[in-house]
């Protein structure tokens, strides 16, 4: 399951691809209804992966440092929550055998497993931040998923 945390910072970062420029922690909290204290923490951790840079001042606050073409969504995940893994045994950066498993290779959890995290990593790798943008089921929350869903 993905975690509210990483579903604020796809928004944080749909939100400064869509501005181009500078924004505030105040700004980007508002517009996104992202608890501040909790955005601050988000943007950091992107600043520390160079995702975003910040600036002080006047003029200052976060931006892209790298185009939304190139930030997908499971770099995301994988700096807010870690591991895209349903089972420890699957994780490719913080692979941990099961401890109930006698065989890998024959493990039929295991295979069932790796089949959907594949599927799913696939997906998450290719999809970008720039792909959100415009896009009615990936973008704004605030009705986009209603719009799509009401044309099917």
């Amino acid at each position: 399951m993905i975690s509210q945390k990483a579903k604020y910072a796809r928004r944080a970062l749909v939100e400064l691809a869509k501005e181009g420029d500078s924004l505030m922690i105040g700004e980007i909290a508002v517009r996104k209804n992202i608890p501040r204290k909790f955005l601050e923490q988000i943007l950091l951790e992107m600043k520390r992966h160079g995702i975003v840079h910040s600036r002080r001042g006047k003029l200052g606050g976060y931006s892209l440092l790298m185009p939304p073409d190139k930030i997908t969504y499971g770099q995301v995940l994988r700096i807010i929550d870690g591991p895209i893994a349903p089972l420890p045994c699957l994780s490719r950066i913080a692979y941990r055998r099961c401890a109930d498993c006698k065989s890998e290779e024959s493990c039929e959890i295991r295979q069932v497993f790796a089949r959907v995290a594949e599927s799913a990593r696939e997906v998450l790798d290719r999809t970008t931040i720039a792909d959100s943008l415009g896009s009615p089921l990936l973008g704004d929350e605030s009705g986009g998923r209603q719009r799509a869903m009401a044309r099917l």
